[in-house]
Order: C-alpha cells, then sequence, then structure tokens
C-alpha cells in the first residue's frame, strides 16, 4: 500500500498513475479507467475495514472525483484510457472498465454513505448487462463464423458486481442474477476431466479450436472463491463442493512442478497454446491462488490446502516480492526470472495484491478469533 500512497497520486489532475518502474518513477501518464476504478475500489476498501485513520477514505474520493469527471462518454459507456487530465484516448468493446466503475461507486457509497454513488453504481450495472445481453450496442458485430457460447469473464464479473451492490443494494433481482451467473459459469467446468475453460459454446458445448481448449489456472482459481462467497451468502452447500473441486483442480493442472509457479495459460488437450506467454509466471494468478487456497483450507478443512497455500506464499514471496522499493514485480519467465522490471502498466495497478492479503489477513483473524 505505501509504495501506491507515495508513487501513484497525481496531485495535479487527479487520479492515479499506474504505469511506475521499479522505484515508483511515472513512464507514463496515460491513465486507465478499470485501473483508476480498481484503486478507488481498493482505497475504500481500505478505509471500510482499517478504520478511517489512514487518509484512504480521501484519496478514494479524489480519485472517484477524477473518474465521474473524465470517466464516462455521452452514451454511458466508461473510457477505457485516458490522458493525464482527461481527454479520452480509448474506448474498447468490452464491459470491464464498466464493471470496476460499478465497484469504484458501490464501495464509496459504503464509506460514505452518500447516495449519489450508490445511485451512478446501480444505472450503470443494469446498463451494462443490457449491453453484455446485445453485444452490437457494444460495437462488436456477430458475423456468421463468430463462436457463440460465453467466456468466463463474464459470469465472474457479474459475480463480483453484484456481491458488492447485494450489501446496500436490496433489489431481488441479483438474486436470481446471481443465480444465472452462476449457472453460466458452472457451464465451463468440465469434472469429467476436472478442469475449467475459458470459452465454451452455447449451453456449455464444447468448441474444438485453441479458444475452446484454453484453460488459466489463475482465473479458474479465482472463480473458485468467488463461488464460495456466493456459496456462504446463498448456503448452497453443493456450490461449496464444485467451487473446491475447481480450486483443487485448476492449481493440480496449472502448477508448475519443475519451477513452480502458476503457468498463464494452458491447452486442455496439452497441445500448443497459441498465446506465446503461456509459460509465463504472472503476478495476480499467484494472488488469487494465495487467497482462494486458504479460504479453501478454512471452509474445507484439508490440509493440502493449507500446504499449497504455504507453497504458494513461499514461491512469491520469494520471487516477485521486491525487498527495496516494495510492491510486487509483475511479470516472470518461465524460471521465475524478471522479464519486465515495471510494478505497474496498463494492466497491474493497485488491485489484487493489496485485495488478495486483505481478504487472507480478514480471514486468518475471523479464524483467530
Amino acid at each position: 500500500v505505501p509504495f501506491w500512497e507515495r508513487h501513484s497520486i497525481d496531485r495535479a489532475h487527479g487520479g492515479f498513475f499506474t504505469c511506475l518502474d521499479r522505484a515508483g518513477r511515472v513512464y507514463s501518464t496515460d491513465k486507465y479507467l478499470w485501473l483508476q476504478s480498481r484503486a478507488v475500489w481498493m482505497f475504500a476498501r481500505l478505509h471500510n475495514a482499517c478504520g478511517g485513520r489512514h487518509g484512504w477514505l480521501d484519496l478514494a474520493l479524489e480519485g472517484a472525483a477524477f473518474i465521474r469527471r473524465h470517466g464516462r462518454a455521452a452514451d454511458g459507456r466508461v473510457y477505457f484510457s485516458v490522458t493525464q487530465d482527461g481527454r479520452p484516448i480509448h474506448i474498447q468493446r468490452k464491459i470491464y472498465a464498466e464493471v470496476f466503475y460499478v465497484i469504484a461507486m458501490t464501495e464509496l457509497a459504503a464509506a460514505t454513505g452518500r447516495a449519489e454513488f450508490l445511485d451512478e453504481a446501480r444505472g450503470l450495472f443494469w446498463q451494462t448487462y443490457e449491453r453484455w445481453r446485445t453485444p452490437a450496442s457494444l460495437g462488436r458485430p456477430v458475423f456468421a463464423g463468430t463462436p457463440r457460447g460465453s467466456s468466463l469473464a463474464d459470469p465472474m464479473v457479474f459475480l463480483g458486481m453484484i456481491e458488492e451492490l447485494e450489501k446496500l443494494d436490496h433489489d431481488p433481482r441479483y438474486t436470481a442474477l446471481a443465480q444465472e451467473m452462476k449457472t453460466i459459469a458452472l457451464r465451463h467446468v468440465d469434472p469429467e476431466r476436472k478442469l475449467v475453460l475459458e470459452h465454451v459454446g452455447p449451453e456449455g458445448a464444447p468448441l474444438d479450436s485453441p479458444r475452446g481448449r484454453l484453460l488459466n489456472p489463475g482465473h479458474a482459481i479465482e472463480l473458485g472463491w468467488f463461488l464460495l462467497h456466493l456459496a456462504r451468502r446463498t448456503g448452497d452447500a453443493p456450490l461449496v463442493d464444485q467451487a473446491l473441486n475447481i480450486i483443487d483442480w485448476s492449481f493440480t493442472r496449472g502448477w508448475d512442478r519443475t519451477y513452480g509457479g502458476l503457468f498463464y495459460f494452458l491447452d486442455a488437450d496439452r497441445r500448443p497454446p497459441l498465446q506465446l506467454e503461456w509459460s509465463m509466471k504472472l503476478w495476480w494468478p499467484m494472488t488469487e491462488a494465495l487467497y482462494a487456497l486458504l479460504l479453501a483450507w478454512h471452509v474445507s478443512g484439508k490440509k493440502r490446502f493449507l500446504d499449497r497455500h504455504l507453497l504458494v506464499r513461499d514461491w512469491s514471496f520469494k520471487h516477485l516480492r521486491d525487498p527495496k522499493h516494495g510492491e510486487w514485480f509483475g511479470y516472470l519467465d518461465r524460471r521465475g526470472e524478471r522479464t519486465h522490471d515495471c510494478k505497474g502498466g496498463e494492466w497491474k495497478g493497485f488491485f489484487h495484491l493489496p485485495r488478495a492479503l486483505l481478504y487472507s489477513i480478514q480471514l486468518l483473524e475471523r479464524i483467530a478469533a
């Protein structure tokens, strides 16, 4: 947290710098809205979890002022990137910038009690749901050969938004929508082969292509803890078992037994992945495993989850942590050697690592209580 407090705050224009080198020097002033929103959420969540004495709410509010002033287009969409002073650069034909804007506003509503934040989050959520249902509204034409079906990220982000919104906004539609997203997410799970596919066809039908065989172990492990959170809220005992299997299978297949760390991508049939970076070790899958395995141990009582958590912890702190400047490096090769010295960019910001550490600490405190 201190690394981002020291180096990411833009005192001149508001918002946060994320393109930071090893020592925290800014190497690009472009601002990426999904990372801006993630930082707002993270600072607001730290305030809500740890009390108001650190000034984190002020940072969240300053970031929120920037994204509310500059982050949205005339039609309500959220830009992917803007200049330092907020001029639009790019908008994606995806919903993910909107997703993190929603959770940022929701957490600020929880922190401040201000209805305007919840109103904005609620309105953008339902707007985003409608756009997701009609890809053409995102500017994504569907051609004759365009694969039908679903990508795992989509039900996951809706489950994430619903988990945040349900705490404050008691709309019964969230319950039904969470069940819809659970159903879609579980279509990606192949219990016979003990794996989770990133992309499936309609109703979960397999896709015979590299896209259809793609595995992302860290993403599947993240799904596991998302589903454990849902099961905890709904009392869904069968879902607990499914989520534990997802974490178990994905770690078993994804862990590199030669060099350690989680592979970034794999092919379900062990054929060549198209992604050239498939064997790299990135920071965020390790953070997701860190929390998910600890939670799985707590829920199940099975020691192998704790052993794996400790394996992930030790490997990550040895290879990813920077003892000199703080924070974690983001990108390693298969052997665990750094390929980049940066601490942030257009994909890595103030989110995965502090979230995983905070959630893990809170879980351990509950266990110890």
